[in-house]
């Protein structure tokens, strides 16, 4: 399944040395704002430690991790929910993503312009918030209009949507965003259908000085405190540092950097797995001879739909499952180790897939 993350931010705030850290397009990371006109798309690769594990013990032909399509949306200014700036497009661009990874600047540095003149990753916030919340209004306006005019038949489903829509519009009014909205069974595809933007899934990422990059600054403080009843998670990373690992050839190069910086990983493996948990998406394997693979699918899927990811005939044809949990495939070196020692089960139609899975399907078409 595809998943789309969109960077956005006000201009100036380091989305596009960030996007350019997470994928191999070279978006324009200029210091004045609209850098980045149209929205640029990068592929990148979900870091996954497990594919080396089965990587080493099946030996196959080849590797394929599954993949993140990031999105650099130009930047947005106040107004452009009224069309001000490249308002339009970025809002139209931000639509058609799954989750929202919003860039805020936390570093202070007098040769990078900021587009308000100083550095508040607060106010910044509240400016995007705002222009989103607007747009969505907007939008609530249409469907209350247009409810309000069927409601005449005093049909019960139409005022009950009339009703919906109506504290809802008040709950974006108050500056609240849709993902707090509480709503009742059986009304979620109602207001997914609407594609509201602050209903979107969101990752904040506090863009931060090298300095700062373990422990953060008052900067980020503040941010912290401002979101902290959000249940959003807010990641602290340097754009500048990924810039610099993006341009290190090995994996041992990477790390020898990253250590000297008392770091694990890489700020982008952070922000890639965030997305990953925030919509709610595991991974499982396929591993053969020829070919080991990492599957993307939402948590909870059964077995067929699982199978329909890779092709829709395996989940019309589905049969079976033929399953082992990761840490018994490779504790037991493979498929024969965990047949012969009584991990390798079938499972049928009903069967949750678990992260980490080693699927093998059956099927007939």
């Amino acid at each position: 399944m595809g998943l789309k993350c969109g960077i956005v931010g006000l201009p100036n705030v380091g989305k596009s040395t960030l996007f350019n850290a997470l994928s191999s397009a070279k978006a324009l990371a200029a210091n004045y704002p609209f850098a980045t006109k149209e929205p640029n798309i990068g592929t990148i690769t979900v870091p996954d430690e497990r594919l080396n594990k089965l990587e080493n013990i099946i030996n196959p032909q080849r590797v394929v991790p599954t993949t993140v399509d990031i999105v650099d949306i130009a930047g947005l200014i106040r107004g452009a929910s009224k069309g001000e700036g490249l308002g339009n497009q970025f809002l139209g661009n931000i639509r058609e993503v799954d989750a929202i990874v919003h860039v805020v600047r936390c570093f202070e540095d007098g040769n990078i312009v900021h587009v308000d003149g100083d550095v508040d990753p607060v106010r910044d916030k509240e400016t995007i918030d705002m222009e989103l919340i607007f747009k969505d209004m907007d939008t609530l306006e249409s469907r209350i209009q247009k409810a309000q005019k069927f409601s005449k038949t005093g049909d019960k489903t139409i005022l009950k949507q009339l009703d919906l829509f109506k504290e809802l519009y008040n709950h974006l009014e108050s500056g609240k965003p849709a993902r707090s909205f509480e709503l009742e069974e059986g009304q979620e595809e109602l207001i997914d259908e609407m594609q509201l933007l602050t209903a979107k899934s969101i990752i904040y990422v506090c863009n931060v000085s090298e300095e700062d990059v373990l422990e953060g600054n008052a900067h980020t403080k503040a941010f912290k405190e401002l979101v902290k009843d959000e249940n959003a998670e807010v990641l602290l990373v340097s754009a500048a540092i990924e810039a610099d690992i993006a341009e290190l050839e090995s994996y041992e190069e990477r790390m020898e950097f990253l250590g000297d910086l008392g770091l694990t990983e890489p700020g982008v493996n952070k922000v890639i797995h965030a997305c990953y948990n925030i919509l709610n998406l595991i991974t499982y394997f396929t591993a053969g001879e020829k070919e080991v693979r990492a599957w993307t699918i939402e948590r909870g899927m059964k077995a067929p739909q699982a199978a329909g990811v890779i092709h829709t005939d395996f989940e019309r044809g589905f049969i079976k499952a033929k399953t082992v949990a990761f840490e018994e495939f490779v504790s037991l070196n493979g498929w024969k180790g965990a047949q012969e020692n009584g991990a390798l089960r079938q499972e049928g139609k009903e069967y949750v897939v678990l992260d980490g899975d080693l699927l093998e399907f059956m099927f007939n078409v």
